[in-house]
């Protein structure tokens, strides 16, 4: 069985310290999208987590941008900020309502992020995942959940995603808890820990055991030296989707185009 596809990028493409670095001196800001998806082979987009978009937007975005560029995009707030999250069906009828499914094949896994003071409740976060539809419009949905509190780190909230098929996003050099348990056909890891004293954002020893580790869970495996609720297992090929979030933000394209070299990606 072949390994499944690697896609590395970072959050978001409008960013000030960027223009100079990584984008060229005197590049247009509405040509910005185009040159970063041309270094990167996905981004994470921020802005939907904060408001709707047009269908317009969406749009734009699929046709700026290579054949095998992906998009991830991160659900808005207004789902998973609340106190009974079995209560977001609206929410979420509305945010698919919005044109998500005109990204048609450049449309990646969708990132629902809760608050770190959101603690782990079974039968309301059961009640929450039953809302996330398999398809809308026609488009395939991919779903994954950023927990941020302690809480979570146990077999019964694991169990839960696989049932319903949900990933577990891996959040690694940062000051979030790690669950790595790999629960659905594909992996999405936000890698948190860039330096601006590194070029790169992080040093040849960092780079190239996120390189590996992504290697590695598109190969199937469970890599070691990350934390589980349960035991590593090996499982089947998985696509993976490896963004460079926070840390030093100014140095993370620079990070994700590093990885995509050490993974035979990009020149």
């Amino acid at each position: 069985m072949a390994d499944g596809i690697i896609r590395v990028g970072v959050g978001g493409w409008t960013y000030e310290p960027w223009r100079g670095s990584f984008y060229p001196d005197g590049l247009a800001q509405k040509r910005e999208l185009g040159h970063a998806s041309r270094h990167l082979t996905s981004i994470e987009v921020n802005g939907t987590y904060y408001g709707s978009q047009k269908p317009d937007s969406f749009r734009k975005w699929h046709d700026e941008t290579p054949e095998d560029f992906v998009f991830s995009l991160k659900a808005p707030r207004f789902a998973t900020n609340r106190k009974v999250l079995a209560d977001a069906g609206e929410s979420v009828s509305r945010f698919f309502d919005s044109g998500v499914a005109l990204l048609d094949d450049k449309l990646g896994p969708i990132n629902w992020q809760f608050m770190a003071t959101k603690k782990f409740d079974p039968e309301d976060f059961a009640g929450f995942l039953k809302l996330l539809p398999p398809e809308a419009h026609g488009q395939r949905l991919r779903h994954a959940v950023e927990v941020r509190h302690d809480s979570f780190r146990v077999l019964e909230f694991v169990d839960l995603c696989r049932e319903h098929g949900v990933a577990i996003i891996i959040s690694a050099d940062g000051e979030f808890p790690q669950i790595a348990d790999l629960t659905t056909d594909f992996v999405y890891a936000r890698i948190m820990g860039t330096k601006a004293d590194h070029p790169e954002g992080y040093d040849d020893k960092a780079l190239d055991q996120w390189a590996a580790r992504a290697r590695s869970w598109a190969a199937g495996d469970s890599p070691d030296g990350l934390d589980y609720a349960g035991k590593a297992a090996k499982t089947t090929p998985r696509d993976v989707f490896l963004y460079v979030i926070s840390g030093a933000k100014e140095r993370n394209p620079q990070a994700a185009m590093a990885l995509l070299r050490r993974l035979g990606q990009k020149d």
